[in-house]
């Protein structure tokens, strides 16, 4: 019989980066799971991704087990490091602070296609296109 879902956690982590301290730690902590064991199942998972912030749904068992899936980085993220960003603009619409092209943009959709509500590309592109006009980032061709 399957095990009965009491909790799912929904965070935002650094890949291989997880560790105790917040926001891990205390989302963890008040459902009882080893957060330890955690930290180093998440790591061990996202080596290779260094510099992404990894969406990650955590299901919490009834014996205080837990599994987990890791989603793709956000959309801002991948916008943010082909426009070579540090953040996004603070008046979008009137400023604009980075550039991308539509190869990008193709590469960013490809890997967010299994995450996102549509199955055709051309739609997922121009979804990630509206994100990046909405930090001021401008698609050229």
């Amino acid at each position: 019989m399957a095990k009965k879902i009491t909790a799912q956690i929904k965070l935002h982590v650094p890949a291989a980066q997880a560790n105790p301290a917040p926001p891990v730690g205390p989302a963890l902590g008040q459902h009882g799971v080893n957060i330890m064991q955690f930290c180093k199942q998440f790591n061990d998972q996202t080596k290779g991704r260094d510099g992404l912030i990894l969406p990650v749904v955590i299901s919490v068992f009834e014996d205080r087990t837990f599994t987990f899936i890791i989603k793709s980085p956000p959309s801002s993220v991948l916008l943010k490091r082909a426009a070579n960003l540090a953040k996004a603009s603070g008046t979008s619409g009137k400023e604009v602070i980075g550039k991308v092209t539509k190869k990008q943009l193709e590469e960013i959709a490809k890997q967010k296609m299994q995450d996102m509500n549509t199955s055709d590309m051309e739609q997922a592109i121009k979804s990630i296109a509206g994100t990046a006009r909405s930090m001021g980032i401008v698609v050229e061709g």
